[in-house]
């Protein structure tokens, strides 16, 4: 696992996945992918290279809370939550810590 790497999961809406993973972009790059299915109740998007200057890209406004888990190393996991605190209203929901990876629950509100 690279330093970089990181997996983000949110529940809600896929507008609101995509928000979610544009206000990352900023601090981690383009992910594998982004949320597009509507019907889906969680989203996943992966990120495994390191973006301009760290700062938070361009997020917009959810439409409705955000249960996010961002998942990979501790200095990912850092600065995503960082940037998403910067970005979103957030509430710190619970965290966890391996050996080499942590885990940390974040609530988004509009």
């Amino acid at each position: 696992m690279t330093d970089t790497q990181l997996t983000v999961t949110m529940d809600g809406g896929a507008d609101d996945a995509r928000t979610v993973v544009r206000a990352l972009e900023g601090a981690f790059g383009a992910p594998d992918a982004l949320p597009s299915d509507d019907r889906a109740t969680v989203h996943t998007a992966t990120f495994t290279s390191e973006g301009d200057d760290g700062g938070p890209g361009e997020a917009g406004r959810l439409s409705a809370p955000v249960g996010v888990t961002v998942q990979g190393t501790p200095l990912a996991v850092r600065r995503a939550r960082d940037t998403l605190a910067g970005a979103f209203t957030a509430h710190d929901a619970g965290a966890a810590s391996g050996d080499q990876e942590r885990e940390w629950q974040l609530r988004l509100e509009p």
